[in-house]
């Protein structure tokens, strides 16, 4: 029998309990904790982690570590074979007990991003911004997106419904936590939240099509540093987009840095967008790698 057949007998198997069944429908909203699926479910947490294993040992779910967190999540839609695929839109989502499950998810949720939220809301400066990144980007396919110090996850949220894929990481857990929260209960499920240093991004080279640099070059201490390491994960005729607030620095003076840093790290810098024009409180850059000379082949003696 083929390893292919095998595996898919193994995850017909698998998902013939209906508690591992009820976990994966949870784990297709996004990424969920085992503290999580433990309170939805109300089974002990050893009893929940045995059966997430055998979800994980079937390549149903995946598992992977958020600081001192661990979550699950199923494979993205891109990454899993066909036969996954398949039997997971077999999955009846209006089933009673998966929308009695989702429901209580949300709530959890809810209500930690409802205590964060208190007394904070979008501005008028921050809808600027989201218009104006919304114009720059609809100019071409975003792709595989990520958002470098995302955050509570905001620009994630704007830009979901155009990639293909959108990873965010910031070193804040809170915010990490919040950003997953939000994502979920809008009902975007094909985002990761990682752990990241923006010196040492955990990817391959060239893994992605769009970087946002999402307001943390003034910061930094090393910004030139940070660039070339976002550099090293765009794909060749992809694109960075920067921004930058303006809380306690001039538009010249931001543009000024930006210019310099850029072209230190070999990035070819557009004109930079202050939003909103009057009274500006970001600016936004298009920065992309320059087009490369081939060296010419020696021709074959």
């Amino acid at each position: 029998m083929q390893v292919a057949t095998e595996l898919l007998l193994q995850q017909l198997k698998t998902l013939g309990d209906p508690t591992r069944l009820r976990l994966v429908a949870l784990c297709r909203q996004g990424e969920c904790s085992v503290s999580e699926l433990t309170r939805v479910i109300g089974q002990s947490q050893p009893r929940i982690s045995q059966q997430l294993k055998q979800l994980c040992d079937a390549q149903i779910l995946r598992r992977f570590r958020d600081g001192k967190r661990v979550f699950y999540r199923v494979p993205p839609q891109k990454n899993a074979p066909d036969s996954l695929r398949r039997l997971l839109e077999l999955i009846p989502e209006q089933d009673p007990i998966f929308v009695a499950d989702w429901k209580l998810l949300r709530e959890g949720r809810g209500r930690r991003v409802g205590d964060a939220a208190r007394g904070d809301g979008d501005t008028s400066a921050d809808r600027a911004l989201h218009r104006a990144i919304l114009d720059l980007t609809v100019t071409a396919p975003l792709g595989d997106l990520l958002d470098i110090g995302c955050g509570r996850g905001a620009i994630l949220k704007l830009l979901a419904s155009r990639a293909s894929r959108i990873v965010g990481v910031d070193i804040d857990s809170d915010a990490r936590q919040l950003a997953r929260a939000e994502l979920m209960l809008a009902g975007i499920p094909n985002c990761n939240l990682r752990k990241g240093d923006m010196y040492r991004l955990p990817f391959a080279d060239h893994e992605f099509n769009t970087i946002i640099i999402d307001d943390v070059l003034r910061n930094a201490h090393d910004p030139v540093r940070a660039l070339e390491e976002a550099s090293r994960v765009l794909r060749p005729g992809g694109r960075m987009f920067v921004l930058e607030s303006l809380r306690t620095n001039t538009s010249a003076d931001v543009q000024a840095s930006l210019a310099e840093w850029c072209q230190q790290s070999g990035l070819r810098l557009s004109p930079a967008r202050s939003v909103p024009k009057k009274n500006p409180r970001w600016l936004v850059s298009v920065a992309i790698l320059p087009v490369r000379q081939l060296q010419p082949q020696r021709a074959a003696s």
